[in-house]
């Protein structure tokens, strides 16, 4: 079958190869009458435009990469919903790609926004991306970390202050009258993961009578949280803490659905458990879980805006958006 194009849309319609052009990429040069003839042979002919090679002529594309950590993580869904309806307002669409925590995964994605000259990239990395995002910088390519702040302060980023946050959470526990706490995350080399046990550790020291036991788990997931929690709850009832912080509210959830299957400790009654993101699943949990909250969709919004100034060429310094943690108290931190 013989490949339609621009040729035979001009031919059909009356009009000039340039016209068809305007009509596609600029309609405001063209009358209606002609747009509505041009539109008419399209629609006869069943003509597809060739955005590949369009996007080739233009230098870039009405595509914008974002690469997240985890696709199951309703956190990251947040954030990209947000990132969409940000830039389909600017009638740019969101590719999606997830690392799945695993830097050469997260190349890959990088390496194909790069062939297929993306307006922009944005990035929520499973590892130090500097050197990565300066050859999509030097190639024309703006990039803008998302719910991280880089080391290399010359890349803008939207994020939350992870070490506050964790701070809130132990202190929250703290206020409970909760000493034997325990953090469950991990990997520790993800930055959000780290930062979060820094800010605990800082409000867990403040406390002379307070412990942070760190229990580290291999993915930020609920079953991982829910193995963790069997171990928790087997335990000698000394040997137990009486609060958990988890990295985030998978992890937390896990955590909850293990104490109950065990039934050997009550939350809150005997153990408190706060999480992190406030994920809607959290407050509609069997016992609502505390959680220290991100604005997800803002996030990718703004991340977004961040983004297209950038890509304008306006040549203003990086940009660090920092956005404060909330602290959600539910019932499974309250005595």
């Amino acid at each position: 079958m013989a490949t339609i194009g621009v040729k035979e849309v001009a031919a059909l319609a009356g009009v000039s190869i340039g016209t068809v052009s305007n009509v596609l990429n600029r309609p405001d040069k063209v009358t209606e009458a002609t747009a509505a003839r041009v539109h008419a042979a399209i629609e006869q002919l069943g003509f597809i435009r060739n955005d590949a090679a369009r996007q080739l002529r233009a230098g870039s594309s009405r595509a914008i990469g974002l690469v997240i950590l985890d696709v199951a993580n309703p956190f990251f869904t947040g954030l990209a919903r947000g990132a969409q309806e940000r830039a389909a307002e600017s009638g740019l669409s969101v590719i999606l790609g997830y690392s799945d925590e695993k830097v050469e995964r997260e190349a890959s994605y990088l390496d194909l926004f790069e062939e297929q000259r993306v307006h922009g990239v944005l990035l929520s990395p499973a590892a130090e991306p500097g050197p990565r995002l300066e050859r999509l910088r030097a190639h024309g390519i703006p990039a803008v970390l998302v719910d991280r702040l880089s080391t290399d302060t010359s890349f803008s980023s939207v994020s939350v202050d992870d070490i506050r946050g964790g701070a809130t959470a132990v202190g929250h526990l703290l206020a409970q009258g909760r000493r034997r706490i325990a953090f469950i995350g991990g990997p520790l080399t993800i930055r959000q993961v780290s930062d979060r046990l820094h800010g605990a550790s800082e409000a867990a020291s403040a406390e002379p009578r307070a412990s942070l036991e760190v229990v580290t788990v291999s993915a930020l997931t609920v079953a991982e949280g829910r193995r963790v929690g069997r171990q928790i709850a087997r335990r000698d009832p000394a040997a137990r803490p009486d609060a958990v912080f988890a990295a985030n509210d998978l992890v937390a959830l896990g955590v909850l659905e293990a104490m109950l299957i065990e039934g050997t400790v009550k939350i809150p009654e005997q153990m408190s458990l706060i999480g992190y993101d406030d994920i809607g699943f959290a407050g509609s949990a069997m016992v609502p879980v505390s959680s220290i909250r991100q604005p997800m969709a803002l996030m990718g919004q703004t991340a977004v805006d961040v983004l297209m100034e950038e890509a304008s060429g306006a040549g203003r310094a990086a940009q660090h958006v920092v956005f404060q943690p909330e602290l959600v108290v539910r019932e499974s931190s309250q005595r």
